[in-house]
């Protein structure tokens, strides 16, 4: 394991002010540092998850459709997904602290557009380049907590780290949740996070300390364009599939780019000089398992919260901010549990930590696939604590492993890896479980309003999705009337109920595969370099 030797100490420390070859300034003021770079990361993680909950007031303001409404959430997933290797190589190149600054101002200023969007197309174009800064952001807060901590601390400060990105996902429906009930139009969702912004710029220019990678490597534009044609293909064909079918020519056609440009990307990395993202580093177990476990986790739990929002405000008539703040319970555990994390690790191991993990959310999701349409709220927590508690024990030693098996020259990329796992998990995620949601929804609709006068268009709005079926039986209730509306908001909510049991049982046979997999093969060992 190569380090620079600003990030090891070369003896064993002799008193208190030795700072481990770290600049004295920033080694006291790393616990600060740590802060201001957390805040940015939620600002980002919020910003994927607050949509969850407002896309039902969003599709009845601009008329989405249902691959409208899923192109509004995955449009900057994808974007973001697709340009982090190279954002976390111009890190490296450039200088890290300049990233997450430029990161910042696409993000504020994006926000301040998206909220001004007049129609879906705008909107997803908005929320695209959101995704570039915020690409920029997120790796960039990562690789300089690996500079600005000695060997010894840096798992904690990684733990700290995971436990809030774990949490921004629960932290985003709450925002947005308290501006919709405060009765502001939906554009309001995307202008909270400005204020934040300007002052995260502020603190980043007064606080945060440059680094980049000492040796000054080339760029690789090849890598870049092949990485981003491989992620960006990928995370489409997966979003588009339940709406042309998985068969469809452009879908196929979507999959083999992906495979096509992933080959050349991996035949590329091997045969250049100074590649982005060396395919190499895959053979170390620490590496590849490591990505492994962040890509399940993010599947299951990108996915459940997609599911969740729909499920607490169609089945259960919660308001958004109603729902946002019954999924709360899992972001406490993950702000408790996530920093200690680490003792768990030390005591019983990384492999058990993470098997452990795994094996939690497992039993989460089979508990979760019994939700019927009048399952008490209470039931609900219970499983969503319990998935919770199992994403926190093993997020932080996964990201860990990530991140140490690399040299700190090159922490942006190492940082960008498992950012980039986690959202291409979480893109798949959202886009799996709610295909198998939208099938299965759809064919028990189709039989259960079978025996219902209903012209063919309003059918194929009622067919589509449980949100669009609400509306349309809202709109034409005097017309139908009120026993026959009734009947097809109570088939919908059975519709969604039998269509999130089989998205449950997919997500719940990930986890377990993550627990045999990941938990056989991780190196037992503790992620840290120094352990003192």
């Amino acid at each position: 394991m190569t380090h620079s030797p600003a990030a090891a100490p070369d003896a064993p420390a002799t008193d208190a002010s030795d700072t481990y070859g770290i600049d004295p300034v920033i080694y006291h003021r790393r616990w600060t540092i740590l802060a201001v770079l957390c805040i940015s990361l939620v600002t980002i993680v919020v910003a994927v998850s607050s949509l969850n909950v407002a896309i039902p007031t969003i599709i009845k303001q601009l008329g989405a459709n249902s691959t409208e409404s899923l192109w509004i959430i995955e449009s900057y997933a994808l974007v973001f997904a697709g340009v982090l290797l190279p954002a976390g190589a111009l890190g490296d190149r450039f200088g890290r602290k300049w990233a997450l600054l430029v990161g910042l101002v696409i993000f504020g200023v994006m926000a301040v557009v998206a909220s001004q969007s007049g129609s879906p197309a705008q909107l997803i174009a908005a929320r695209a380049v959101m995704g570039i800064g915020a690409a920029l952001i997120m790796p960039a807060t990562l690789s300089i907590i690996a500079n600005v901590f000695p060997p010894h601390e840096r798992q904690r400060a990684i733990a700290t780290w995971a436990g809030l990105a774990g949490a921004g996902g629960a932290i985003g429906p709450l925002t947005s949740g308290a501006v919709l009930s405060l009765g502001w139009w939906w554009g309001a969702v995307f202008l909270v996070n400005v204020p934040l912004v300007l002052l995260l710029i502020g603190l980043t220019v007064w606080i945060v300390p440059n680094s980049s990678n000492p040796n000054g490597e080339k760029l690789d534009p090849l890598g870049a364009l092949l990485s981003v044609a491989a992620l960006g293909s990928l995370v489409f064909g997966i979003i588009e599939g339940p709406e042309w079918g998985w068969g469809s020519a452009r879908v196929l056609g979507a999959f083999g780019v992906a495979v096509v440009a992933g080959v050349g990307f991996v035949v590329w990395g091997l045969r250049a000089r100074e590649p982005m993202l060396d395919p190499r580093l895959f053979r170390l177990r620490g590496f590849a398992m490591g990505s492994l476990a962040i890509t399940t986790a993010f599947f299951c739990m990108f996915g459940t919260y997609f599911l969740l929002a729909q499920y607490l405000q169609f089945v259960h008539g919660y308001t958004a901010l109603g729902s946002a703040v019954r999924t709360l319970p899992a972001a406490v555990v993950m702000v408790i549990v996530s920093p200690r994390s680490p003792k768990i690790v030390a005591r019983f191991g990384v492999r058990t930590a993470v098997r452990g993990g795994f094996l939690a959310i497992t039993a989460g999701f089979i508990g979760m696939s019994t939700l019927g349409v009048d399952t008490p709220y209470w039931q609900l927590v219970v499983f969503l604590v319990t998935m919770s508690a199992g994403m926190a024990t093993l997020m932080a030693p996964a990201s860990g492993m990530i991140v140490s098996s690399l040299p700190l020259a090159k922490a942006g990329v190492g940082s960008a890896v498992n950012d980039v796992t986690r959202e291409v998990g979480g893109a798949v995620g959202i886009a799996v479980m709610g295909s198998v949601l939208a099938s299965s929804y759809s064919s028990s609709m189709s039989e259960r309003i079978a025996k219902f006068p209903i012209p063919d268009e309003p059918r194929r709005l009622i067919e589509d999705s449980i949100g669009k079926a609400f509306g349309v039986v809202h709109q034409a209730e005097k017309m139908i009337g009120s026993d026959a509306a009734a009947s097809v908001r109570e088939s919908a909510r059975v519709s969604f109920t039998r269509g999130s049991h089989w998205a449950f049982v997919v997500a719940a046979v990930a986890a377990a595969l993550g627990a045999a997999v990941v938990g056989s093969f991780i190196p037992d060992e503790s992620p840290t370099h120094g352990h003192h």
